[in-house]
């Protein structure tokens, strides 16, 4: 079966990423921990053996440090669910047989978590990786179904509930991969060394 997995990731700029962080820890903070956070993405994506897209939410970074080898791409559409609608949509349409995307913000993501989510679309419609706020951190599909993305609002902990709801009501089959969190506010950062990245900026 052929693979793609898609990449969402923010530009990396001054005062666009980690908003809520900055309100708390500053906007050089903010920064440092994405930054921190797309290398650690970088790893995990490196170990996996499907095709990358790397989708990018301003603009088309060709000297970044995603390997050069990766599909680059710009995130379109009115909000987050028709941006990884039309994603999803691009990758099959390329004639992926399945699709998953992931973000860029999951410090707890491994390697071993997305190769799981692929084995469970061998035997699945779909598949959902939950976030501990309520919302979700990696879809997959191998049919792109629009009703999953049509929510009555995003960034919200009713997310995960009524994104499964649509599934169930479409009578699709799906399966789920481990619960993380992800990074958000400064109480994210407990339990990670990426207090230190905040703390060396704070000194």
């Amino acid at each position: 079966m052929t693979k793609l997995l898609i990449v969402f990731c923010k530009n990396p700029e001054l005062g666009q990423v980690k908003t809520r962080l900055a309100r708390t820890l500053g906007d050089d903070a903010a920064l440092a921990i994405y930054l921190k956070l797309l290398r650690h993405t970088r790893e995990v994506v490196g170990a996996i053996k499907a095709d990358i897209a790397v989708y990018y939410s301003n603009y088309i970074d060709h000297q970044d440090d995603w390997n050069k080898s990766y599909l680059r791409r710009l995130q379109h559409g009115d909000d987050i669910g028709d941006k990884m609608y039309n994603a999803i949509s691009e990758g099959l349409e390329m004639g992926y047989e399945s699709v998953c995307l992931i973000g860029a913000d999951i410090y707890a993501l491994t390697s071993a978590i997305i190769r799981d989510a692929f084995e469970t679309l061998d035997k699945k419609d779909m598949v959902i990786g939950p976030a501990e706020d309520g919302g979700y951190y990696l879809i997959g599909m191998k049919k792109a179904t629009k009703k999953v993305f049509e929510l009555s609002k995003w960034s919200h902990h009713t997310v995960i509930t009524e994104t499964l709801n649509h599934i169930k009501g479409l009578n699709a089959s799906f399966g789920l991969v481990d619960k993380l969190n992800d990074i958000d506010v400064e109480e994210d950062l407990q339990g990670t060394d990426l207090l230190s990245v905040a703390s060396a900026l704070k000194s």
